[in-house]
């Protein structure tokens, strides 16, 4: 099998332009969680012209709400949510410096292009295998919005999460080119 790319935000242009669909990567240092109602309030500081909780520049944020972390452990169940949701959104982020996204499911054309535009791209997590995405969270605190409970920002470091190239920044879709590849003429 094809060793992983390591990377540690904060990300630079050279780091996601090295990226291609279909990379295993596994990533360590400092990520941040976001879902809609985050990404509706930085959405809408950025409107106002106002500054953001967290500085945006280089980072990736995880599409991910978890659950309460249970006794001896630092953060609960922590699956991916469908990246669409964030869609609206995405492209004033990484217009301010976003590097990564982590979720699942498809994106925009509008996302894909903002990518392609300031060199950005989207990874996927795996569904399903929320409670062993968990075990690579090793601290976990809010940083942003605690009112809105596991939806809050957070402030992850983790240790070797797994995630796969989905979108890169050369426009390339690995859901569209799996499909390619596997679809079968009538």
């Amino acid at each position: 099998m094809n060793q992983s790319i390591r990377l540690k935000p904060p990300l630079s242009d050279e780091d996601v332009e090295k990226l291609k669909i279909g990379d295993r990567v596994v990533i360590s240092g400092i990520i941040y969680t976001g879902r809609d109602a985050a990404h509706k309030r930085l959405f809408d500081l950025l409107k106002e012209g106002r500054p953001l909780p967290i500085d945006l520049k280089g980072q990736i944020i995880y599409y991910v709400g978890p659950t309460p972390a249970k006794p001896g452990q630092v953060f609960g169940s922590a699956g991916p949510t469908t990246s669409y949701r964030m869609d609206a959104y995405s492209p004033f982020l990484i217009e301010r410096g976003l590097k990564g996204m982590i979720g699942k499911g498809m994106r925009s054309d509008e996302v894909k292009e903002a990518m392609k535009k300031y060199k950005a791209v989207y990874f996927a997590a795996t569904g399903g295998a929320g409670a062993l995405l968990a075990k690579r969270v090793k601290k976990a605190e809010v940083v942003a919005y605690e009112d809105l409970g596991p939806e809050a920002i957070r402030r992850l470091e983790v240790e070797d999460l797994p995630v796969i190239v989905v979108n890169d920044v050369r426009g390339n879709d690995l859901y569209i080119e799996g499909e390619k590849k596997y679809r079968t003429s009538p």
